[in-house]
């Protein structure tokens, strides 16, 4: 007999994937957070405190697939952010779980426009910018 030890096993929860997906989603830039769904029509947006709201994970115990509902920002091209989404969510996932990640659904539930007081900034300073330019 040789004296080997069995280490057991390790199971990782679906809440704890969940998390992990939420916040590498969160991380590229373009998406405005993940929505909880549609709500009387309307896409509810969620904030960091939720990162495994709108993150549905099936599978088992060696690969998982990934679905994310997601809002964008207005001005983001949806499918780069997508990809984006997609890339950082699987290299997340299978560096910290070593779960083998089959599919990463995005599905964009809604835009996030800017408020009127944050587009007024925005405006502000590129008029700023434009001036410093011609100087």
């Amino acid at each position: 007999m040789e004296n080997e030890k069995k280490a057991g096993t390790i199971k990782i929860a679906n809440e704890v994937v969940a998390i992990i997906a939420g916040l590498a989603a969160t991380e590229v830039e373009g998406v405005a957070g993940m929505s909880g769904g549609f709500a009387g029509g309307i896409a509810e947006m969620l904030g960091r405190d939720n990162l495994s709201k709108g993150v549905e994970v099936e599978g088992g115990e060696e690969e998982t697939t990934i679905d994310l509902y997601i809002v964008i920002e207005y001005g983001s091209r949806i499918p780069e952010v997508s990809q984006n989404i997609q890339q950082n969510v699987s290299e997340g996932i299978e560096s910290m779980t070593g779960l083998e990640v089959k599919n990463v659904n995005v599905h964009v539930q809604g835009v996030h426009f800017p408020k009127k007081e944050e587009s007024a900034d925005i405006k502000e300073t590129e008029e700023e910018e434009n001036e410093e330019e011609y100087l």
